[in-house]
């Protein structure tokens, strides 16, 4: 003869309190499918069977996306790009005095106009978390902008100001500009942009 089987839920604590179970349940309705279905469930009387309650009862809402930075913060980072228009080129350069080579321009501007301190090289700003990724159709002003210029992905940044132009800090010999980025050199060459972001607690302060 063979043994009997195991219970189903053989280390299974006792059924909660009905309150409990009611709570439960109508959280795990909000979280599935929505408050007018979690009405239903008022309806429920002592002894109901509902075994399905452990697997819901860590059910919680999604994870808040961080704010993307204000609009007038995002102008206030063009305006200051533009107001580095024909500043020398320097390689490794920080700062309008000495120059700007590409990522410590955008560095810098972000840095002066919203308080964000970016990692120093293009690539890495580019992974930066404060960062979220956007689709070229998404763009608008104060985006980042990244192309590979070095035959390796996130060589060289700049600071999107609308009008599909950008503004930044070319090569050694050159000043920092604005460019077209319909122009064929930058167009394929064209990486992906990044939008700024807020913490969650930071954007509801």
């Amino acid at each position: 003869m063979a043994p009997p089987e195991p219970p189903l839920h053989p280390d299974r604590s006792p059924a909660p309190p009905l309150g409990s179970r009611r709570a439960l349940v109508r959280a795990w309705a909000v979280c599935t499918v929505g408050s007018r279905v979690a009405g239903a469930f008022k309806t429920l009387t002592p002894g109901t069977a509902l075994p399905f309650l452990g697997a819901f009862a860590g059910c919680a809402s999604p994870a808040r996306r961080a704010a993307d930075l204000p609009a007038a913060d995002a102008a206030e980072v063009v305006m200051l790009a533009m107001s580095y228009l024909d500043t020398p080129y320097r390689r490794g350069g920080l700062a309008a005095e000495t120059g700007f080579d590409c990522s410590g321009f955008t560095r810098h501007v972000f840095e002066r106009g919203t308080g964000l301190v970016l990692p120093r090289t293009a690539a890495e700003q580019a992974r930066h978390p404060a960062l979220r990724e956007i689709g070229a159709d998404a763009l608008r002003p104060g985006d980042l902008v990244f192309f590979n210029t070095l035959q390796r992905p996130f060589s060289h940044v700049g600071l999107y100001t609308g009008d599909g132009r950008f503004v930044h800090a070319p090569r050694p010999g050159t000043r920092v500009r604005s460019e077209e980025m319909r122009a064929r050199y930058w167009a394929e060459r064209f990486d992906g942009a990044r939008r700024a972001t807020l913490a969650p607690r930071a954007a509801a302060g």
